[in-house]
């Protein structure tokens, strides 16, 4: 008895048998691996509530705010908030200024200013 073949290439296989010729190899993907990277990181950095509404909270303000000034706009402590915030800094969506013994944080405008761009280049459009 002959084992059942399956997927993709048991497909392929079946339909060259048949005389069947596969469609061409979709094109190439344009983004290099380094940028596809970059931007997975700053998809990551945005894929949680906490920190989408941080990035608002700190675009509503023109000036850099106070990190207690961030923790008192939100349910967590904090430590959450700061990990939060190492994360968008990381990412280079925040900037961050020591004043003393807190820490301030600003948008970085000109990283959320690529952000349309590489969402062009992702979709190609």
């Amino acid at each position: 008895m002959k084992a059942k073949r399956t997927g993709a290439l048991a497909r392929k296989q079946s339909a060259a048998q048949d005389g069947f010729v596969c469609c061409r190899t979709a094109a190439s993907p344009k983004l290099a691996p380094a940028r596809a990277r970059e931007f997975a990181r700053w998809f990551k950095a945005l894929a949680d509530p906490t920190r989408i509404r941080i990035l608002n909270l700190l675009a509503a303000n023109r000036h850099a705010v106070c990190v207690c000034d961030i923790v008192n706009h939100f349910p967590l402590r904090q430590p959450a908030i700061s990990h939060h915030l190492k994360i968008l800094r990381a990412t280079r969506f925040v900037l961050s200024e020591r004043r003393g013994t807190f820490m301030y944080y600003r948008v970085n405008r000109r990283c959320l200013a690529e952000f349309p761009g590489a969402a062009r280049l992702i979709m190609d459009i």
